[in-house]
């Protein structure tokens, strides 16, 4: 297994991140992509699983060892592949996931894009007790820098990152006009979408 990689990232996709390793352009899907928008063209450290499948062989990557730990256990609920896991961590509340598990909160869980009563319930059954370990800060990487400007190009790159991650227009379309009102960065943009989307 590759543990992590750590190169510059050249290209910044609404799914993936395109990371320069000595020549060697590695192709990394992530949960939110936009995070590493302030480290485009530096060299950073991505933690990796490699996903094997018969047709296809790809690697995630993760800010952090904790976060790429609970994405392995969201895999292994049955009903849920690495698109859910990652559309899951991309609220960027890791403990919200864990305290709806531990609470056993459906209602929470089945906001998720493709994850229905029955995958909720297989969540709460095979993961309660084990996520002791997620911490509510420190999980993921955050832009720490606020921008003082925002174009409409940076929210509709959000918006594009919704629909890769799963989410209808429907969906959208109801948080839009909250998201035209404040002016972010893409990945801010995000992260307040699905905060809204989850409330």
């Amino acid at each position: 297994m590759i543990e992590f990689v750590r190169g510059k990232i050249v290209y910044i996709e609404t799914e993936f991140i395109t990371m320069d390793v000595q020549g060697i352009g590695y192709l990394v899907y992530c949960a939110n992509p936009f995070i590493y928008q302030k480290d485009e063209g530096k060299e950073v450290t991505v933690y990796t699983y490699q996903h094997v499948r018969e047709d296809a062989i790809r690697l995630y990557g993760f800010s952090a060892r904790q976060e790429r730990e609970l994405f392995q256990q969201l895999l292994q609920v049955s009903g849920i592949g690495p698109k859910g896991a990652l559309a899951i961590l991309a609220s960027g509340r890791p403990d919200q996931v864990v305290e709806a598990i531990e609470q056993e909160n459906e209602k929470f869980l089945v906001k998720f894009p493709g994850v229905g009563k029955k995958t909720a319930r297989q969540m709460i059954l095979d993961l309660k007790g084990k996520l002791g370990y997620v911490e509510a800060e420190g999980l993921f990487a955050e832009a720490s820098h606020k921008e003082s400007t925002a174009s409409m190009s940076s929210l509709e790159e959000a918006l594009e990152a919704l629909r890769a991650l799963g989410y209808g227009e429907k969906e959208i379309s109801k948080v839009t006009p909250k998201l035209k009102q404040e002016e972010l960065s893409a990945d801010q943009y995000v992260k307040k979408a699905l905060q809204l989307m989850l409330n």
